[in-house]
């Protein structure tokens, strides 16, 4: 005999609900008082290196959408100045690289040779053009190998641009900002009002309500890494902002910007116990954790370790699918390279270009909390009948 449907305990009705799609109730996205899933905290982070650009032109707003719409945690931007002193996304001082400016003849006079961290470089420089000016431009693909359809759709856009991309996201998406080139912008860049590079990038922050320590209920709302490769930055920024930071580590051969440090003096243990009263987390060149000969990986540093030994999460960049960045332990297959990272030497995040290879990944490997059992799932179920009873 059929049983009479109001003799169903009312979690298999929920359950018929979400195997059927029919609501019984309003879904939470019809809700007031909305609130947009959040970011997961569980598992190392996504973070999107320039937007998706293994796919689309680095630092545009497609490539900001294609991060979040393929599962990006965070996303990630430099931040330079124009020369009327306008906050915008983009990584190179120089304009050459990833922009049609040698197109432009009227631009054609704009060419400088100025000394950028200890070396003298020529080309069309950010602070020479003003937020319209560089508007203006197009943005094309860095690498000539990936996919060249792109190339001249997209313009520069500005820090607030980048922000209400994330801020318009269907969940909670963090971004990852860096101070950019701060010693150099401050000296070519300034604004009547005194302030510094580093002070109009926390008013901007501060404007769009980014504010509060790694995990509390505000960074959860709104999800912020701060980075940056110079430690002055990071001090006086941390004067300013109490969102977490991450202090940026080049190559073994590069010195700081600043503060004219070895790659040896700002990984000591020394060092470490200094900037943990500054930073969460450090952001190394992979390479100098797991260094490579004849493209075949050594044995890992300790560098991971010791960071975590000082309360230091560790997020490395860049990782990228091609062949030509995987060594040859990962066979060609990135997600080989991301088992690695993750399962042996242990990080806590991942600057990469594609972001949805690395979301798959994730997916597939890590879909859950660990302790997301099937008891508190019926917790949460049980939850959720309160909840829908008490209306």
């Amino acid at each position: 005999m059929r049983p009479s449907l109001c003799c169903v305990p009312l979690f298999l009705l929920l359950l018929l609900h979400l195997a059927f799609a029919r609501p019984l109730f309003p879904l939470p996205s019809k809700m007031k008082n909305e609130e947009k899933k959040p970011i997961q905290t569980f598992r190392p982070y996504n973070i999107a290196h320039r937007g998706s650009n293994g796919e689309i032109p680095e630092e545009t707003a497609a490539a900001y959408q294609r991060a979040i719409e393929e599962g990006a945690d965070f996303i990630e931007t430099d931040i330079l100045a124009s020369e009327d002193g306008a906050l915008i996304c983009f990584h190179d001082v120089t304009l050459d690289e990833t922009t049609d400016v040698a197109r432009h003849k009227e631009f054609a006079n704009r060419r400088r040779t100025y000394e950028v961290e200890w070396a003298n470089v020529t080309g069309w420089f950010v602070v020479d053009f003003t937020l319209e000016e560089l508007k203006t431009l197009k943005v094309n693909q860095r690498y000539s190998f990936r996919d060249q359809q792109y190339n001249g759709m997209f313009t520069i856009i500005t820090f607030e641009e980048f922000i209400s991309i994330a801020l318009d996201a269907d969940r909670t998406v963090g971004i990852y900002p860096e101070i950019k080139d701060p010693v150099f912008i401050n000296k070519h860049v300034k604004w009547a009002d005194g302030k510094k590079f580093e002070d109009k990038f926390v008013d901007t922050l501060l404007k769009y309500g980014y504010n509060g320590q790694y995990m509390s209920e505000n960074w959860l709302k709104k999800p912020l890494f701060i980075q940056s490769f110079a430690p002055t930055s990071i001090v006086h920024v941390s004067k300013l902002i109490d969102s977490p930071k991450v202090f940026l580590i080049d190559d073994i051969t590069v010195r700081t910007q600043d503060t004219n440090q070895s790659f040896w003096e700002i990984t000591s243990d020394d060092y470490l116990a200094y900037i943990r009263k500054y930073v969460v987390g450090l952001g190394p060149w992979k390479d100098t954790i797991v260094p490579a000969a004849g493209n075949y990986l050594m044995p890992p540093s300790d560098l991971v370790a010791r960071a975590h030994a000082h309360n230091l999460q560790v997020h490395p960049y860049t990782y990228r699918n091609e062949n030509q960045f995987l060594h040859f332990n990962f066979h060609q297959d990135p997600y080989t390279e991301y088992d690695f990272w993750i399962n042996t030497v242990g990080i806590d995040g991942l600057f990469t270009d594609f972001t949805g290879t690395l979301h798959r990944y994730q997916k597939l490997t890590s879909p859950h909390r660990k302790d997301e059992t099937a008891n508190s799932l019926l917790v949460k179920i049980g939850q959720m009948i309160s909840a829908y009873e008490g209306l």
